[in-house]
């Protein structure tokens, strides 16, 4: 009887595919509004906020030459100076004529400074800034440097100037949405967008950290603007990798972090003041790990060389690897090159080395690089001759002296041993070495003689190890050489 009395409460099959398809079709909404709000519908308010403060650059360059036509006839020819006498009554023998550019910039200061890439300006007798609302100002240098591509220019404005601010390079993210604007191909100001594809890239400069970005960069972009979606600058278009010229959707922005360091000094000092330590590095590899004690990873950066300097002032010495640098992991040559010239010139750092498989700590005091450049190592002992020649390890080699030196012109503080043959089966062959190199160096110590090598072998034999690290000079150039010593 309670069957008449009650209700059956229990869900038909129905009701609750519906009200499944209800909680999808919600779902499938808010999924939708997520990706719009991910994806903007439209630049256009953010452009519109920025494009003042993005100009147009054009330069002049006055070029020497001859500007008619030329080598008509032969040379040689009879008609030569006869046709000579007609191109100078008709104006076309040498004469100046000027040359024209075409680039972008951008404002950074309500008084009229403007950033650009070197390149851009670079010998240039004229620079005039276009700005977007109409108007040119002519420009002049403020500060130019060439390993980051990166120019600082001024007008000057009975109004303020519409302006932009850098933003952290570093917060940027690959698949972050970027716009970039400038001048492509001397159409006008133009804007394009895109993500960052990738970060950290390296070109060709020691201080290289480039944005790549498949937002559309051409020729006359260099030296625009690459913004974030908060209207801040991030990079400077500088390159791109084109089979063709044009874009293909694989540009370059010097990051913003490298960018603002330089303008600072750029603004203060006229020039860049980057930090020096004084040593020659090369990358340590896997094959070195093994050959020096206490390594674990293929890391850090090894000292080849140490000429007169910082770093030798401090105690560093050729077959250190450098661990750390100013409390920073030292990763690679790259890291510990871009480290130290961000560092001030005059500050003491601390320097982890490891020297003969212990840890050392050495305080360095910095150098200004651009004084540096080009200083000649200080001379060392002349070493001793030997003029013995033996076969170690498929190298021929024997003991430098004044003549070797002087045919080859080595200078006189040269010492250690010159390979004058290579065994094509060797192994040594195959780590590259060749006739003409001499090695300095072996297991971190000095070479003087032949039976130094051996010494060297026989203990790194009796140690167990599979490898011998030899420190190779090949035209003045130092590097390490992990060379197998196993029969």
């Amino acid at each position: 009887m309670f069957s008449d009395t009650f209700t059956d409460r229990r869900p038909n099959a129905s009701a609750v595919r519906m009200l499944f398809l209800a909680l999808m079709s919600t779902v499938v909404v808010l999924a939708q509004a997520v990706t719009a709000q991910a994806r903007p519908e439209s630049f256009a308010d953010l452009a519109e906020k920025i494009s003042p403060a993005v100009v147009n650059i054009t330069t002049s360059t006055v070029v020497e030459g001859r500007t008619g036509p030329q080598n008509i006839v032969p040379e040689g020819s009879p008609f030569e100076d006869f046709f000579r006498e007609f191109q100078d009554r008709q104006g076309n023998g040498e004469r100046p004529r000027r040359s024209s550019a075409l680039g972008s910039g951008f404002v950074i200061s309500a008084d009229g400074f403007v950033v650009t890439n070197n390149h851009v300006i670079e010998g240039a007798d004229e620079i005039l800034v276009e700005f977007f609302e109409g108007g040119e100002l002519p420009a002049k240098v403020i500060g130019t440097d060439k390993n980051t591509d990166i120019a600082l220019l001024k007008v000057e404005s009975d109004e303020p100037l519409a302006f932009v601010e850098f933003g952290d390079s570093d917060m940027a993210r690959v698949g972050d949405w970027v716009i970039a604007m400038g001048n492509p191909l001397g159409q006008g100001f133009s804007v394009s967008a895109g993500i960052v594809s990738q970060r950290g890239r390296a070109l060709a400069g020691a201080y290289d950290d480039y944005i790549q970005t498949d937002a559309a960069i051409n020729r006359g972009n260099s030296g625009g603007p690459l913004f974030n979606m908060d209207g801040e600058v991030v990079g400077v278009n500088t390159a791109i990798l084109s089979p063709n010229g044009g874009s293909i959707g694989i540009g370059f922005s010097m990051a913003s972090n490298v960018v603002t360091r330089v303008i600072d000094q750029l603004q203060e000092f006229g020039e860049t003041r980057r930090g020096w330590l004084g040593v020659r590095i090369q990358d340590v590899t896997e094959d070195m790990v093994e050959a020096v004690d206490g390594l674990q990873t293929a890391s850090g950066a090894m000292i080849t060389d140490v000429p007169e300097g910082p770093a030798m002032e401090a105690g560093m010495q050729a077959g250190d690897v450098i661990m750390t640098f100013d409390g920073r992991t030292v990763e690679d040559v790259r890291s510990l090159v871009r480290s130290v010239g961000n560092t001030s010139v005059g500050k003491t750092v601390d320097v982890v080395v490891l020297r003969g498989g212990e840890e050392v700590t050495l305080a360095v005091t910095l150098g200004r690089r651009e004084e540096a450049e080009g200083a000649v190592p200080a001379s060392q002992p002349v070493p001793s001759e030997d003029p013995v020649e033996k076969e170690v390890l498929g190298l021929t080699v024997s003991v430098l002296t004044d003549d070797m030196r002087a045919e080859m012109d080595l200078p006189d503080s040269t010492e250690g041993l010159l390979v004058s043959n290579v065994d094509e089966l060797s192994k040594a062959y195959e780590k590259g070495l060749r006739a003409g190199d001499v090695l300095t160096e072996a297991g971190q110590q000095k070479l003087r003689s032949v039976a130094d090598l051996e010494d060297r072998i026989e203990e790194a034999t009796e140690a167990g190890r599979k490898s011998l690290l030899l420190l190779v000079r090949r035209a003045g150039e130092p590097r390490f050489v992990a060379l197998n010593i196993e029969e």
